[in-house]
């Protein structure tokens, strides 16, 4: 059967004085998971760990972001995570500590008929 792209769940993150940029994309994604309560899989007649997920994190300094921090995030299915430069960095007044944000984007996918 075909995978069917069924859902698209957006979401931010900060970490406000970390400039972590893994923290940032950890609560972007949560952000886009945590809002709602997906019963595709079990209206079709899945199991939920059948969700295939695929996780785009937009943040600063992309290259320092822990990809599996960001996938353990995922309570159900596999996924996969491609981190990209974007979001914001706005330094503080020192230029000593930054406040980082992060865009992310879940695409779920499900093999259906």
């Amino acid at each position: 059967m075909p995978l069917k792209r069924m859902v698209l769940e957006i979401g931010m993150g900060t970490d406000i004085r970390g400039a972590d940029p893994t923290k940032a994309a950890v609560r972007a994604l949560r952000d886009a998971l945590w809002h709602n309560a997906l019963s595709i899989a079990n209206a079709l007649g899945q199991d939920t760990d059948a969700m295939r997920v695929e996780v785009t994190v937009g943040v600063p300094h992309p290259e320092k972001v822990d990809k599996q921090a960001v996938l353990a995030v995922l309570p159900h299915g596999t996924g996969t995570v491609d981190v990209i430069e974007g979001g914001l960095e706005i330094p503080n007044d020192e230029g000593t500590n930054a406040t980082l944000i992060a865009s992310a984007a879940a695409v779920v996918w499900l093999d259906v008929p």
